[in-house]
């Protein structure tokens, strides 16, 4: 009888639930329910958040800054759980590319213990220690896989849990440092890099065949996109985390009425602000916010002239489907950011540009992984 759990099948539904955690997690960040949980991982003292009028008496009793609203917080909950469910979805595709060298199970399961111990030391206000077994959590299956004797894809599944732990570390300070623009963007950043390595391992475990050597000339080209959509998504977090999307009001290309408005680059990029200041809302003048703003738009132009000649390069050396992909979701993803300032950032397109630019991004990665030749990869085990 045939095991329906194959590795590559475990590797594809991992990354598809690592999307669709991006996508309500810009969706719990745009709502303003980043803060709706004051307490992490759990939410006013509870695994999944009150219910009963005498619980929101209680949490509202315990946290008297923050007061209860439902309709945030199960927001923020949910996130926490499906983020969850996707620790150890990752944490299993690991222990199948480790399998079965014990060593490297070892130190994987060493790992996830560290890092089950690390919340519950936080919980306990153990800070101190709490952070030690993150790192060694996070340095673990890095180790791991820089050792693994195995093909590229499955080293890069064991990093991949070693980035889902740094992630949920990033998740909980997200909440205890108040929103903290860098680590609000290290957060973003994060999820889309583990959905990012569990798309590479899902599409080197499918069956493909070898490119051409016009077709392996790509690599450089599209590394390059990749790089530079990295740094515009980067920009787009900054812009999100700093509440800077709608700085220019509803106008554009032009800015406050202006190609030019007043801006302020120094103040707006300043990247760590000190501890125990509430972001929420944000901290930034309105040139501030506006040379965010203006960076932004400045680097989609960027991407976009990249984007679409790798696209269009791609197209000609025969990978028409990979191409028309790139390009038809660059050009999406245009529209949504002018609908975004244009319409005052209504909360469906707003999440949709987020959901999109993690599309945009595993097409470009689908592109690279079908220009480097094919690796022996035992898809069973």
């Amino acid at each position: 009888m045939r095991n329906p759990v194959t590795p590559f099948r475990l590797a594809a539904f991992t990354a598809l639930l690592a999307f669709f955690v991006i996508v309500f997690g810009a969706f719990v960040r745009l709502s303003d329910a980043g803060l709706s949980c004051p307490d992490w991982p759990t939410c006013y003292g509870k695994a999944t958040w009150p219910g009963h009028a005498g619980e929101i008496a209680r949490a509202n009793e315990a946290f008297p800054d923050r007061p209860f609203e439902t309709h945030k917080a199960w927001r923020e909950q949910v996130h926490r759980m499906l983020a969850g469910t996707l620790g150890t979805l990752v944490f299993a595709l690991a222990l199948v590319a480790a399998w079965p060298r014990r060593a490297h199970v070892a130190a994987l399961l060493g790992a996830a213990l560290a890092a089950a111990a690390g919340v519950t030391l936080y919980m306990k206000a153990h800070h101190g220690a709490s952070a030690l077994l993150f790192a060694f959590a996070f340095a673990a299956p890095l180790a791991v896989a820089a050792i693994l004797p195995r093909a590229w894809p499955w080293r890069i599944a064991v990093a991949a849990f070693g980035v889902v732990v740094f992630q949920a570390a990033l998740g909980m300070w997200t909440v205890t440092l108040l929103l903290k623009p860098i680590v609000v963007m290290g957060h973003l950043l994060g999820g889309l890099l583990t959905f990012s390595l569990l798309a590479a391992v899902t599409l080197a475990l499918a069956a493909r065949t070898a490119p051409t050597d016009a077709q392996r000339r790509l690599r450089p080209i599209i590394v390059a996109a990749l790089v530079l959509l990295s740094l515009q998504i980067a920009l787009g977090g900054w812009t999100s985390a700093n509440y800077a999307a709608l700085a220019c009001g509803a106008d554009f290309p032009t800015c406050a009425g202006s190609w030019w408005p007043q801006t302020d680059f120094r103040e707006g990029f300043v990247l760590w602000r000190g501890v125990g200041v509430n972001y929420e809302g944000g901290v930034l003048d309105a040139a501030a916010r506006a040379a965010i703003q203006i960076a932004h738009r400045l680097g989609a132009l960027v991407v976009f002239g990249h984007v679409l000649a790798t696209a269009i390069l791609a197209w000609r050396r025969g990978l028409r489907v990979n191409a028309a992909a790139v390009a038809m979701l660059l050009c999406t993803q245009v529209v949504l950011g002018i609908l975004n300032v244009k319409l005052l950032l209504p909360l469906p397109v707003a999440t949709a540009h987020n959901g999109v630019a993690a599309l945009l991004l595993f097409s470009l990665i689908a592109l690279l992984v079908r220009v480097v030749p094919p690796v022996a990869v035992d898809r069973r085990a």
